[in-house]
Formats: structure tokens, sequence, C-alpha cells
């Protein structure tokens, strides 16, 4: 049975034995790649992970003072069906 390190060595020896051209080739292609991703997700109507997150905590927050006031309202009614 083949261990890790072994496994390693093989790739390795197959990483090295691949030509420069052909690389440079594959990393041309990345890179076009990421340009034309780019390039449409950016015209995807999307927003930015920061921005998700940011809203998350407006939303938390807003979920909270949602909650209080409603016990307050509880409250208030109960305080009015009580004077009654």
């Amino acid at each position: 049975m083949l261990n890790a390190k072994k496994l390693e060595e093989i790739a390795k020896q197959v990483t090295e034995s691949i030509p420069a051209s052909l690389k440079n080739l594959a990393h041309e292609i990345e890179d076009k790649a990421k340009t034309v991703l780019q390039s449409k997700l950016s015209q995807l109507d999307v927003v930015t992970r920061e921005e998700f997150d940011v809203q998350t905590q407006v939303l938390l927050k807003t979920r909270a003072q949602l909650t209080a006031l409603e016990t307050k309202l509880a409250a208030l009614e109960e305080k009015i069906a009580a004077s009654k």
C-alpha cells in the first residue's frame, strides 16, 4: 500500500516532468479563465461577502429590537386589559 509521502514524491516527479511550455500554457489558460469569470461575476447582481456579513449583523440587531418591542407591547396590553 502506498503512503502519503510516496504519493507526494510521485506527484512531484510528474509535475517536474511536465515541459515548461505546457506549464506556461496552463498558467495562461488559468489567468484568462479568471479574467472571464471575474468579468461575468461583476455583471451579476450580487453582493460581496463583506456586504452580506454587514447586512446579517443589521438583521440580527433588528430582530433583537423587534423582540424587545414585542415584549414591551405585550406588557402594555396586559396592563391595559387589567385596568379595564
